[in-house]
């Protein structure tokens, strides 16, 4: 057995002991070769640390050796050495064949760092050493992707999948699908998507099929996608929801209803599903159900504002008084400043004659509900009830001027001014 297979070995009886014995007997070596070849074999069973270790020896004796120097960097970035391996990586001169290199390693520095535009500047570099080397091509390609440039990285995947369809490990036709997706381009991606899964069949991209019919609005292509994932994944959460919509853009309310509550029996913590199975069931006049899951969307996040406002709306409504306050009182809406809240409030607590509390909601709601004519009716009236002329003649010259064929009040402002006259 030789010095490589019995590392092997030890790798997989997991002995760790043995294993570093073996790294530091290794190191009074001068079987460089295998050494080398040894760090890599670690780097391949997850043991960066004792990669790292052999690099560093490496480079004490090889310290003008470039390569060592790229492939310790890479071993001290996973570590989180970051600014020791761009020390390293920024030792190698332009004049030295593993400059271009280099270049790619510092791109991937600086793209964990957080710096896209310094690590594409890297890439170009590197591609105007090498211009016709596809990975060079890839490496762009793929920043531009991660960094939201989506036009851009789909014309260099284009070039390269006009020769290949892989790269690096890197499936093109993926990433045209995903670029084209991230861009919002559906249309486009679909090719890209149908040839994936002409060739194989997983669920990333029956998802990504299904949510691009969607978006075209093949609502029935994106079911027969979507269910044919749930058959093969039915723990893929997102599937249900987009199935779920699919259907409702179909009009078919109840099988949409379904698929929420499928959805929700493999998950009961997604308040999204929670949320979209209300809404359905309010659709299928069901309030009873609607808001038994507006109420559980709303125990998983007690600020979700879009099942609050759902729910107030039912209780409206419903003039579920007692249950509306409750709900907008006792609860983290209380600290909630959005207008349409503060307008159920004041409907409710006027039905309920509470008429201090019902002012206190109009003049909170009003400043964000000047557009809305259904308020601007309700405000009206209820100040003219109160006495409060001046005010409601404010509200109504607002409601007339959204709304001119709102005779009724059109004929109140010119009675108005008659009168003055």
């Amino acid at each position: 057995m030789n010095i490589l297979q019995d590392v092997e070995q030890v790798l997989l009886d997991g002995d760790l002991d043995a294993l570093n014995d073996r790294i530091k007997n290794l190191q009074s070596t001068e079987e460089y070769d295998v050494l080398y070849d040894v760090a890599n074999l670690l780097i391949e069973y997850g043991f960066i640390g004792q990669a790292d270790e052999i690099f560093s020896h490496l480079l004490g004796v090889f310290p003008d050796e470039a390569q060592l120097k790229i492939d310790r960097s890479s071993t001290l970035l996973e570590l989180g050495e970051e600014d020791e391996a761009l020390l390293l990586l920024t030792e190698i001169e332009p004049d030295e064949e593993e400059y271009v290199q280099a270049l790619l390693a510092q791109a991937d520095y600086y793209q964990m760092v957080g710096l896209a535009e310094t690590a594409l500047a890297k890439v170009r570099e590197a591609g105007t050493l090498a211009p016709h080397e596809p990975v060079i091509q890839l490496a762009q390609a793929e920043l531009l992707l991660d960094s939201g440039r989506y036009s851009e990285a789909v014309r260099l995947y284009k070039k390269l999948h006009e020769t290949s369809d892989e790269l690096a490990g890197v499936r093109l036709s993926s990433r045209l699908a995903e670029a084209y997706s991230a861009g919002a381009a559906y249309e486009e991606a679909i090719p890209y998507y149908e040839e994936l899964l002409h060739q194989e069949t997983n669920p990333e991209e029956l998802f990504g099929l299904g949510l691009a019919y969607y978006q075209t609005e093949r609502y029935t292509d994106a079911l027969s996608r979507l269910e044919q994932l749930l058959e093969m994944d039915p723990d893929y959460f997102s599937a249900y929801m987009l199935a779920g919509q699919s259907y409702a853009q179909l009009n078919e309310d109840s099988k949409a209803l379904e698929l929420f509550k499928k959805g929700i029996e493999r998950d009961t913590f997604d308040k999204e599903l929670q949320l979209a199975a209300g809404k359905a069931a309010l659709k299928l006049q069901q309030p009873d159900v609607a808001e038994r899951y507006l109420k559980e969307a709303l125990v998983l996040d007690p600020e979700y504002i879009d099942a609050l406002v759902t729910l107030a709306s039912l209780y409206d409504q419903q003039e579920e008084d007692e249950l509306l306050i409750e709900l907008l009182t006792y609860t983290e809406a209380d600290q909630l400043e959005i207008p349409l809240l503060h307008a159920f409030l004041a409907y409710a607590y006027e039905r309920t004659d509470a008429y201090k509390e019902a002012y206190e909601m109009y003049v909170k709601a009003y400043d964000g509900m000047t557009e809305d004519a259904g308020f601007l009716d309700s405000y009206a009236k209820f100040l003219l009830e109160e006495g409060k002329q001046s005010d409601a003649l404010q509200v109504i010259r607002q409601l007339v001027k959204n709304a001119p064929q709102a005779e009724e009040w059109t004929a109140y402002l010119e009675a108005q001014s008659e009168e003055e006259v």
